[in-house]
């Protein structure tokens, strides 16, 4: 029998492809969100019938117990949680009100009808875990009869060469358990799956990069002169044979420091060593020192690569992702910044229904 599922803060379509791609036999039936442009997007790539742009506020017991879904897929607003919001409010931030809304009212209201989902997996960031909407979240669901499983994952530990940890929780209904958790380990969050495979190779970059038209590709992402000069000796500096980059957020291309890492093409030349010489040169003031990094062959990574990094496209698929024309390429970078990795949520839902 197919697994109903639901999403909720659905994106463009990370959960949905993730599902897809599980070892579970599986049923999307529909995909909330509120950001306009996400909703365009999914539903170029999965639908229009499957997205409802909603305020998932207003959803109510009723609303969802129609759908009859035995798993629910949760990926809320980390910006309540995350520490590169110095404001970060937690609980308190009007973006977290309507993931509570859904645990303290629409879960329990569904319970008394007894058509509460079996199975949960809620993402966010890494910072969650230290917040009292994490405590509470996780206490109610308990209290509820879920048995709760707790990660801290990161893409590297699958082979993806992106370090964008994340915390992950799973839930069953009981009597179902979780393989290889004992009655200790239910407390702890965990930085790896019972049973996964560890020391999993790291792929190089170089196979998630554009390959067509590299010259027209490096013109239209090369970092800016300004950006550079001011701000250029912050930056992540990533090697197309390297095995790691930072974090890609939604502010990529518009932020510097902690926003994901940048791309240099030449592999010949010391990066050190050239900003060292950039640096003097500017220090005496060499209106011409930006020059100096020309070399380096400095750029952003372009949408697609961003796109098989999350794995929203594979590297060795000719599927390739569809943008409707009228998303900007600052909303591409936003909205791939803000979306899970699928490759990380595909061998959590495949350990969520280990027992089945």
């Amino acid at each position: 029998m197919l697994v109903r599922a639901i999403e909720f803060y659905s994106g463009i379509g990370g959960l949905h492809l993730a599902l897809r791609q599980s070892r579970l036999a599986s049923s999307p039936v529909k995909a909330f969100d509120w950001d306009q442009t996400a909703c365009q997007v999914y539903a170029a790539n999965y639908g229009a019938k499957m997205i409802s742009r909603t305020d998932i506020s207003t959803l109510s017991a009723v609303d969802l117990s129609s759908l009859h879904a035995d798993l629910w897929l949760l990926s809320p607003s980390c910006q309540p949680y995350t520490v590169l919001n110095p404001s970060a409010r937690g609980e308190a931030d009007p973006r977290a009100k309507s993931f509570l809304y859904l645990i303290d009212h629409v879960l329990p209201d569904m319970a008394a009808q007894d058509s509460h989902p079996r199975y949960m997996l809620i993402e966010n960031v890494a910072g969650f875990q230290d917040s009292t909407t994490r405590k509470h979240l996780v206490t109610t669901l308990r209290r509820m009869g879920y048995v709760v499983a707790q990660f801290l994952l990161t893409p590297l530990q699958f082979g993806v060469p992106n370090s964008r940890l994340r915390y992950y929780l799973l839930a069953k209904l009981s009597p179902l358990r979780f393989y290889g958790f004992g009655e200790s380990d239910f407390d702890r969050v965990h930085d790896k799956i019972p049973g996964a495979q560890l020391d999993v190779p790291v792929h190089p970059l170089r196979e998630y990069l554009d390959d067509a038209l590299p010259n027209e590709i490096f013109l239209r992402h090369k970092i800016p002169d300004r950006v550079l000069s001011k701000w250029g000796r912050l930056f992540d500096i990533a090697l197309p044979s390297a095995q790691r980059t930072c974090c890609f957020t939604r502010g990529y291309t518009q932020l510097v420091e902690r926003a994901g890492s940048i791309l240099q093409l030449n592999e010949d030349l010391d990066t050190t060593e050239v900003f060292d010489r950039f640096l003097a040169a500017q220090s005496r003031e060499n209106e011409d020192a930006v020059r100096i990094l020309d070399q380096l062959r400095l750029r952003y990574f372009t949408p697609s690569e961003l796109l098989k990094i999350f794995r929203l496209e594979k590297p060795e698929s000719d599927q390739q992702f569809v943008w409707p024309l009228s998303v900007s390429l600052k909303s591409k970078y936003r909205l791939i910044g803000n979306s899970v990795n699928v490759e990380v949520v595909r061998h959590l839902i495949d350990y969520l229904f280990n027992d089945e």
